[in-house]
């Protein structure tokens, strides 16, 4: 799989590209990129998904706050899994965020020789989300192209869509988001020193330094796979403010399972497989650490979910 970063490059290839942010790869996404790549194969041309390093509405809305559901180094690996050709990974400026629908249709075309598009159903593009599917099609014969407007994917009488799995992860429904984006939700980050209270009662935790653009699931206890160095861990996730020691800052902090080695400034990867309960106040150190015990010999019963 090649990426490029918007530059313009040889044109001696076609390509059946396509389009949107993607942010969390869902399955809705994954079955427009398999149908790109299909129809890709079936004209002889190559599969390229165009889409952005930052969401359009970061720049479009500045005071948004939106919270991403994927770094863009896991959505390039996921894509790769795919089997996608190129990847054009560009910067949403003001440049292109000021660029007509038919002008950003035009440059689309001419940088990269599109044969054909394929989109979700409720695809939007150009300056104010002028463009819609209907002037897509019309502005097909123009630009010789193809399109394909993909249908809703469903789960549970609803429409999948980014929006509706930050919801989700936001009230701590982990199963329904995970079965939305057909894998676990994933955070990465760098393991900091935090208060090391764990570690004082048997339970010495991971203190996970992550992106404040990543969104994080609701407070509370989670069972979760952790990755480091290529291995797979069961883990004991809490997500919240400590309020049995009088914690302020939110921290997500992980029990990993037998496990026994330093990893401090070094990369982990927490998979979120299920919510065990809320983060609660105990009336002591002794009530906290038994209601651990308690976690850590439920998660001995789980199996591990994440293959590598």
């Amino acid at each position: 799989m090649k990426v490029v970063d918007g530059k313009v490059t040889k044109k001696n290839d076609q390509y059946y590209v396509a389009l949107g942010s993607f942010d969390g790869l869902h399955k809705g996404h994954l079955t427009l990129i398999h149908k790109c790549i299909e129809l890709a194969k079936e004209n002889k041309c190559k599969s390229m998904v165009f889409t952005f390093k930052n969401h359009p509405r970061t720049v479009i809305n500045p005071k948004s706050e939106l919270k991403y559901l994927m770094d863009n180094d896991n959505k390039l690996n996921i894509l790769k899994k795919e089997g996608i050709d190129k990847v054009v990974l560009t910067e949403f400026n003001e440049e292109l965020m000021k660029l007509s629908p038919e002008g950003f249709i035009k440059k689309l075309c001419s940088d990269y020789n599109v044969k054909g598009i394929v989109v979700g159903f409720n695809y939007r593009f150009g300056h104010k989300n002028l463009g819609d599917i209907e002037l897509l099609r019309e502005l097909s014969s123009k630009y010789k192209y193809e399109v394909l407007v993909m249908k809703p994917m469903m789960f549970n009488e609803s429409v999948i869509s980014s929006t509706r799995i930050r919801k989700s992860l936001s009230e701590g429904d982990i199963c329904e988001s995970n079965k939305m984006l057909t894998r676990p939700y994933a955070i990465s980050g760098i393991v900091e020193h935090g208060r090391q209270l764990g570690r004082t009662i048997g339970f010495p935790t991971a203190n996970l330094k992550y992106e404040n653009n990543k969104i994080i699931p609701k407070n509370g206890v989670y069972y979760t796979n952790v990755k480091w160095k290529n291995n797979i861990y069961k883990g004991i996730t809490n997500i919240g403010s400590n309020p049995t020691v009088d914690g302020q800052k939110l921290t997500v902090e992980t029990f990993i399972l037998d496990f026994n080695e330093d990893i401090y400034n070094e990369q982990i990867t927490i998979y979120f497989i299920e919510r065990i309960r809320d983060e609660e106040k105990f009336n002591s150190i002794d009530e906290l650490k038994n209601q651990l015990k308690k976690d850590e010999q439920y998660a001995k019963t789980k199996e591990i979910d994440v293959i590598i």
